[in-house]
C-alpha cells in the first residue's frame, strides 16, 4: 500500500484526483495540504482518518511515499521542490508550471534526485483513448494522416448569480482567460493524445485565435500541427461556444482519418465507430476523461519504478509549449493588425 499525500484541495482534486486514489486497491490517501482551512476541513470531513494539513512544511514531514500536486500552477515549483527535498516521486496536475523554463527547472530537479515526474493528462486513461490507440497501433485503419479533435464549450457560462443575487461575470472563466485561454488550459489534453497516439513528434505547429471577448488570449483558437510521420492534427478548442446562451451546448469529437479507414468519437451519446473496407464496428463508449485509471498506473509505476503510460514531465512541457506558443502566436498576429486587447 503506497501512501499518497495531496497537495491542493480545489476543484480538480474534489472530483477527480481524492475519489480516484481512495478507489485505487494499492493507494492509500493519508495527507492532504491547502493553505485554505476551509478547504482542507472540507475534505477531511469526506475522508475521516486522512491527516490534514495547512503548513506545507508539516505536511510533507507526514509517513507517505508519494505526492500529488493539484495546487494552482505558480505554486507547483515550490510544491515539487518540497517533495524532493523528501525523496518522493510526484504526480503533478497540467501544467508543470507558469512557464517552460520553470517546468524543465523541476524536470531537472527530480532527475538529479533519481526521482519519478509525472504529468495528470487524465486523458490518456479513458477506455475510448486507449481503444484508439490501439486501433492504431494495429494498423485496422492503415497510416493515420489526419486527426481532428474538438472541444467547444462555454466553460460554465460568461455570467453567473452571485451570493447576493446580482448577474455578474463568472469569475473562475475569468482566470482561465487570464491564465492562457482554452487552449492552454484543455487543448494540451488533445497535443498530448496526438503524440502518444501517433507515436511521432510534432515538428511544426501553427495557431490561430478568434476573439469573442477582449481578453488576451483568444477564447477560440485552432491548432495546426504537422508530425514528423507526415501526419496532421487540426485541434479546435473553445470557451466561448454558446457562452451567453440560455441553453449552452458543448460539442467533444475525435476523428481519425487513415489510409485505410476512420475513427470517430463524438461525446455526445458515447458515439464511437471504427469503419474500414472490412465493417464498420460499433464500439463501446464512455467518458473523456479517466482519474481512476490514471492512478491505477501510478499505482503500476510506483511499483515497478516505470512510467508505463504515463505522461512524463517532458510529455507535459512538450504539449503546454505547442499550446502556449500556439496562443502566443495568434496573440501577436492579432496586434499586428492593429488590434488593442486587455490583460
Amino acid at each position: 500500500m503506497y501512501r499518497i499525500g495531496v497537495m491542493g484541495c480545489g476543484v480538480v482534486a474534489s472530483y477527480g484526483h481524492l475519489p480516484a486514489i481512495v478507489d485505487t486497491p494499492e493507494l492509500q490517501l493519508a495527507a492532504i495540504f491547502d493553505p485554505d482551512e476551509s478547504r482542507v476541513k472540507e475534505l477531511g470531513n469526506r475522508y475521516p482518518g486522512v491527516l490534514q494539513f495547512t503548513d506545507a512544511d508539516s505536511f510533507i514531514e507526514a509517513p507517505l511515499d508519494a505526492i500529488v500536486i493539484a495546487s494552482p500552477a505558480p505554486s507547483h515549483s515550490s510544491n515539487l521542490e518540497l517533495a524532493a527535498a523528501r525523496g518522493l516521486p510526484v504526480l503533478c496536475e497540467k501544467p508543470l508550471a507558469s512557464t517552460e523554463q520553470e517546468a524543465n527547472e523541476m524536470i531537472e530537479l527530480m532527475k538529479s534526485r533519481n526521482l519519478m515526474l509525472y504529468t495528470g493528462f487524465c486523458y490518456r486513461f479513458s477506455p475510448i483513448s486507449m481503444k484508439i490507440r490501439e486501433i492504431v497501433q494495429s494498423g485496422a485503419i492503415g497510416k493515420v494522416r489526419a486527426l481532428r479533435l474538438m472541444y467547444l464549450w462555454n466553460l460554465d457560462g460568461k455570467y453567473v448569480i452571485h451570493p447576493d443575487g446580482e448577474w455578474g461575470l463568472n469569475e473562475r472563466r475569468a482566470e482561465r482567460m487570464v491564465e492562457g485561454g482554452p487552449m492552454v488550459d484543455c487543448g494540451v489534453h488533445q497535443v498530448d493524445l496526438a503524440r502518444w497516439w501517433l507515436q511521432s513528434e510534432v515538428v511544426r505547429h501553427h495557431g490561430i485565435g478568434v476573439w469573442l471577448e477582449e481578453y488576451e488570449a483568444p477564447d477560440h483558437v485552432y491548432l495546426h500541427m504537422d508530425h514528423a510521420c507526415g501526419a496532421h492534427t487540426m485541434v479546435e478548442m473553445s470557451f466561448s461556444y454558446s457562452a451567453t446562451a440560455r441553453d449552452p451546448l458543448s460539442y467533444f469529437s475525435y476523428e481519425l482519418i487513415g489510409t485505410g479507414g476512420v475513427i470517430r468519437y463524438n461525446r455526445d451519446g458515447w458515439f464511437f465507430e471504427m469503419r474500414n473496407g472490412y465493417s464498420t464496428q460499433v464500439l463501446s463508449g464512455g467518458s473523456e476523461k479517466n482519474f481512476h485509471g490514471m492512478y491505477q498506473e501510478f499505482a503500476r509505476s510506483l511499483r515497478s519504478g516505470e512510467p508505463g503510460d504515463l505522461p512524463t514531465g517532458e510529455d507535459g512541457v512538450i504539449a503546454t509549449g505547442i499550446a502556449r506558443a500556439a496562443t502566443n502566436e495568434a496573440i501577436r498576429n492579432r496586434l499586428q493588425v492593429g488590434h488593442t486587447v486587455i490583460r
